[in-house]
Parts: C-alpha cells; structure tokens; sequence
C-alpha cells in the first residue's frame, strides 16, 4: 500500500498566520487532488493534522472516503504559537492521558481512532511547553505504542528532539523526525539515523525552500548507505496554493514527477518499495 506519510486533509492555521491561503477547507478542490493522488498510484494517507490545528476528522474521512483512499489520523499538539489554552494549563500526564483516550476509544466520537502521535513540533528554539509535549508524548507512546511523528521548523533541533524524547522513555524506533529535507545535510542525517529514528522527507513539491533535485540526491546517497527503510516521502499539503486547482502542485505530484527523478538517478523499484510501502507499513501498522 502505497503510502504518503506526512498529510493534513483538512487544516486550518488562517487565524494565526493571518493568511486566508492557510485555510484548506475548499472541499471541491481537497477532493480533486485526492482523486488526482490516487490516481498516481497513492493508497493511504496519514494525516498528522492534530489537536489546535483545524482537525476535522469527520469531514476528511468523508472525503478519503469519495476519493477511495485509506487515511488514518493522529492526536497531539502541534507547536507554538498553535497550542489551545489546555497545552498551558494542565499537567504532562494530563496531556497524555488525553490522547491516549484518542487512541484507545476514538477522536469527539467520530468512530476513528488515533493511530499516531504527531505532528509535535518545536520552533526555532524549544520552549518550555514544546517540550512538555514532547514528553506527554513521550508518556503516551509508552502507554499505547503508537509512533510519533515530529515537526522541525526549517529541519532544525532534529537531535534535540530526540533527546527529550529518549530522556522520556520513547520507543525511539517508532519516531519520525519531520521535514529533514528543508534541512540538506547528510552528516547531519546520519547522526539522526544513529539513534534508530525514521527521517521524514516529507515536504517535497515545496522548491520554494529546497530544490526536489537536491532532496531526490540526499534520499538516493542514503539509500546506497543502506537505510531506504528508514525514509518516509511526502508532499505537507497545507494551503489552498499548494492545490493544482489554485495553481500548486498537488500530491499527485509525488508519484508522478519526484518518483521518476529518484528512478532517473538509480534508486532501485526495491529502495522505493521500502519507502513507500514497506517501511510506512512496519510503522503504522496495515491500514
């Protein structure tokens, strides 16, 4: 089953951005382009859109539904400035008793239950309150066993994180770092690998920050050194400019563009496999 790793459906951060564009709530076009992305091959998405971030699981899951493509959802917190008021008030273990109430009896009853923490991020530096996320996270996984899925503004504090999280006693073999690929270091990358963590590559289409061809030769050196199942691939879709009908991309884009520049050079069908298919598979678990 293919898999895009690193998706939100539905989101909303127009308020505190203060841009209309960060408000992917135009169903016509959220439907297009999941009938588009299945279309190039696509067969599961998972959406980190969590808690404070314009979640709606209902009205993503009624569209995955349309377009026929399988989407499991996650809980957490996102970052600052994003966090609701529940972030500040109440303790670690209550934030982790919260999603794990997400994971084991389901999202505001809508039938669906948590499937993975994320994504839980942190800014240019961490706060104090990113990282009582990180360790109510932490707190959860160790409960459950579900993965966590990061977020790192511009690719940095990838170490940190795994810090905090290894400190709180997180399974570090089911976390994903997040957004590595805005971050083009490959020292830095290995060091990360070191801690048996995944890389998420997950903003690809998005050039406006690193070229795809750049981020297509990292995934492919990395590949020869051995750890295309450690790498996840994914498009981060979070504004009405990143949907072809309002002139973007799409998520199709993957398969149908960044796929063939792997191939073009030399990535194996085998190493594709592992990082669209198998290693999403080990992580998450079958759909």
């Amino acid at each position: 089953m293919k898999t895009l790793c690193h998706e939100h459906v539905v989101i909303d951060l127009s308020m505190m951005k203060n841009d209309p564009d960060a408000q992917m709530l135009d169903g016509t076009a959220i439907l297009e382009d999941l009938q588009q992305t299945v279309a190039s091959g696509i067969q599961r998405i998972i959406d980190v859109t969590n808690i404070g971030m314009g979640r709606d699981v209902r009205t993503a899951k009624a569209l995955c539904e349309k377009a026929c493509v399988a989407v499991s959802f996650s809980t957490g917190f996102y970052k600052e400035p994003f966090f609701p008021k529940i972030v500040l008030e109440k303790s670690e273990s209550e934030l982790a008793a919260l999603m794990i109430k997400e994971i084991t009896d389901g999202i505001e009853n809508t039938g669906e239950r948590a499937k993975l923490i994320g994504e839980i991020g942190t800014g240019n530096e961490i706060s104090p309150t990113e990282a009582k996320v990180f360790r109510a996270a932490a707190l959860a996984q160790r409960e459950t066993g579900v993965p966590i899925y990061t977020h790192m503004t511009l690719g940095r504090l990838g170490l940190e994180q795994v810090k905090i999280l290894k400190a709180a006693g997180a399974d570090l073999e089911k976390v994903v770092i997040g957004h590595v690929d805005l971050n083009p270091e490959l020292d830095y990358y290995l060091r990360l690998l070191d801690h048996g963590v995944y890389l998420g590559f997950d903003t690809i289409g998005k050039q406006t920050y690193q070229p795809d061809a750049l981020r297509a030769s990292l995934i492919v050196k990395l590949s020869n050194r051995g750890y295309a199942e450690k790498l996840l691939l994914s498009t981060d879709i979070t504004r009405l400019s990143h949907l072809r009908r309002y002139g973007g991309y799409g998520r199709a884009y993957l398969m149908e563009s960044f796929v063939p520049m792997l191939r073009e050079l030399g990535l194996s069908d085998r190493d594709l496999n592992l990082m669209l298919s198998e290693a999403p598979e080990k992580l998450f678990g079958p759909f």
